[in-house]
């Protein structure tokens, strides 16, 4: 029986359209495509037209040809991996406002797992992070609504809304029982870098996301810490935990920040396009300095690029525990000014030819998070508490003053005392070689 042609055009399928026109009608004979893919799939783009006529004529309630065109675009899309989709002008508009580093909703980088959706990580300062959320939480209701198979587009659009309302989420967090968290949407707006003194001489440098400056904004933390220490800079830690990741161009420009014209990463796809290579620039403006690099399984995609980057390249220390193992390449292709398709369309390769795909980066030291709790102790005797003990008249730092700082970041953040640790040591082993070379 023939098919009547019922659908609207769309620019991403115009060309289709028009073969499916020519199917329905008995028009199409089988021949080689213009494009390099072979021959036409005439029988399954019958079945498609076939598909599409019985929903149009026999669903039990009214569809528009829009709304089935888009579905059916989200669901060819959907199916290739976790990382490709077909973005409507809600979603295009969202995307470009999180690469600007403004945008609104819960603050959550998301991906399907097993039917359900895995939150990759919460994002600094975000409403998703100050209720509690964390990175492998699994989503399994938004609001009263399950999410078992729900595609990642919809899951996103539920959870978009206006500023200052609020949204169950029921979670799942390791083997533990479901419960519910609230979080109050927000605009969220965060700088991508942030810096401080762990101690005298040493640095620290946090990177939550990849925006489009994160590379200049890095580079103004670098120069900042000399300043505060007089270029007397002894060690830096670069925490990229619970980083998802962003603008590859600039996780290679904070790459350049550490190394002098060095392979950053390489990407290889079927396209010719896709066949890229990124170098940093001549010149190191970190002069070299001991360098930590802290990951986790939340961290993913560009961060997961300097990781491997500064590992294979023997510039830092890889410390924490092993990363997300996002290693795809994402290309958004606009379909028309409102919408457009998130492909995946490469992989990313280490400078020494290491895929990141599923994979991750490999930690040179691993130590996982944990809690530090020290031996109680009744009483302690010490030559200072002796009676009559002889003063140490050159030791103007109490030493307990250093002891309080240590246990208090141990307490704190135990992966980033072990990063300070280990830069200390760095050190010591540099001064002492230096020592040698000297006598």
């Amino acid at each position: 029986m023939p098919v009547k042609q019922r659908f609207m055009p769309l620019v991403i399928i115009s060309l289709v359209c028009s073969l499916l026109g020519q199917v329905a009608y008995g028009q199409t004979t089988p021949e080689k495509s213009a494009t390099n893919q072979g021959t036409l799939p005439l029988d399954e783009l019958r079945t498609f037209v076939e598909v599409f006529e019985r929903i149009k004529s026999a669903y039990v309630e009214p569809i528009d040809d829009k709304t089935l065109m888009d579905n059916a675009i989200k669901g060819m899309v959907s199916n290739l991996d976790p990382h490709s989709a077909y973005l409507d002008a809600k979603m295009y508009s969202s995307l470009e406002e999180v690469t600007s580093g403004q945008f609104g909703g819960l603050g959550i980088e998301i991906e399907q797992s097993e039917g359900f959706i895995k939150i990759v990580t919460p994002i600094d300062d975000s409403p998703a992070a100050k209720a509690g959320i964390k990175a492998g939480d699994i989503i399994v209701k938004i609001n009263d609504t399950p999410t078992k198979d729900m595609p990642l587009s919809d899951a996103s659009e539920k959870m978009q809304g206006k500023i200052g309302e609020k949204i169950n989420l029921t979670i799942v967090r390791g083997q533990g029982k479901p419960f519910t968290v609230t979080i109050t949407r927000a605009k969220v707006q965060f700088k991508s870098v942030k810096t401080q003194l762990l101690e005298k001489d040493y640095g620290y440098i946090r990177i939550s996301q990849f925006q489009t400056n994160t590379g200049k904004e890095v580079k103004t933390a670098l120069t900042q810490l000399v300043k505060q220490n007089n270029a007397n800079l002894k060690g830096i830690v670069l925490d990229l935990r619970n980083n998802p990741g962003g603008v590859l161009q600039a996780s290679i420009d904070t790459v350049d920040q550490f190394v002098d014209k060095e392979l950053v990463v390489y990407t290889k796809g079927r396209l010719p396009n896709t066949e890229l290579r990124f170098y940093s620039n001549a010149g190191d403006p970190s002069k070299g300095v001991p360098l930590v690099v802290l990951i986790n399984n939340g961290s993913a995609s560009a961060a997961e690029v300097v990781a491997g980057a500064l590992q294979d390249l023997k510039r830092a220390v890889i410390m924490g525990t092993t990363s997300f193992g996002k290693g795809s390449v994402q290309t958004v292709l606009p379909i028309n000014k409102k919408e457009a398709l998130k492909l995946t369309t490469a992989l990313y390769y280490t400078p020494k030819g290491r895929s990141i795909q599923a994979q991750g980066i490999v930690p040179d030291i691993i130590v996982a998070q944990a809690t530090v709790s020290q031996n109680k102790v009744n009483f302690e005797v010490r030559e200072a508490d002796l009676q009559n003990h002889l003063n140490n008249a050159k030791n103007d730092i109490p030493s307990s003053s250093i002891q309080t700082n240590t246990d208090q970041l141990q307490n704190k953040d135990y992966q980033l005392s072990q990063a300070l640790s280990l830069l200390k040591g760095l050190n010591v082993v540099t001064k002492t070689e230096t020592d040698k070379v000297i006598k």
